[in-house]
């Protein structure tokens, strides 16, 4: 899963569709997520990463983690393509 490459996103959080027009604020672990799907990561890379990182186990990293692609995918930020 990956992020439209048309979608602007700052080292301060800072999202912007210029498709939709919207423009969304991500805190410091959303940006991580969200630089993980833009370098074209797994979920299992994304998850081993995380969880070593942050006190989180791997099945609340999980639903964190598909919680956070549906926000993604509800304001249209995801390509379209295989899910990890």
């Amino acid at each position: 899963m990956r992020i439209k490459k048309n979608i602007a996103v700052s080292d301060s959080g800072f999202v912007f569709n210029p498709t939709t027009g919207d423009s969304y604020s991500m805190n410091q672990v959303g940006r991580e997520i969200l630089n993980h799907l833009t370098n074209g990561r797994s979920l299992e890379e994304i998850k081993a990463v995380m969880t070593s990182e942050y006190d989180v186990d791997a099945a609340s990293f999980e639903k964190y983690y598909f919680d956070f692609l549906s926000m993604l995918r509800q304001f249209e930020l995801l390509d379209d393509g295989d899910e990890n």
